[in-house]
């Protein structure tokens, strides 16, 4: 299976993301491009700006348009900041 990571934001989401590439590397993913297409997409968001937030929402929905069989996962600051913004998107879009 293929796993592509997208980071927005600070070196903290920087740093998580490379751990988190590693530990699916570890359990037999292959790594890849975003832009290349993948069965799990990993959105690690940020919410310093209003930017990140909808750059957040725009990957999620150009990700799903991308592959709609994939599993898509939104990690960081956003779904921790804005839980019931984020599931309103998400019965929008999905």
């Amino acid at each position: 299976m293929k796993a592509a990571f997208f980071t927005l934001g600070c070196k903290v989401n920087q740093y998580e993301t490379q751990i988190m590439e590693q530990a699916f590397s570890k359990a037999g993913f292959e790594i890849v491009d975003p832009e290349g297409g993948a069965d799990v997409f990993i959105i690690n968001s940020c919410t310093v700006t209003g930017t990140g937030d909808k750059k957040s929402r725009q990957m999620l929905r150009h990700f799903r348009r991308k592959n709609p069989n994939a599993v898509i996962a939104i990690t960081g600051c956003y779904p921790q900041a804005f839980p019931d913004d984020l599931r309103l998107f998400l019965k929008r879009t999905l």
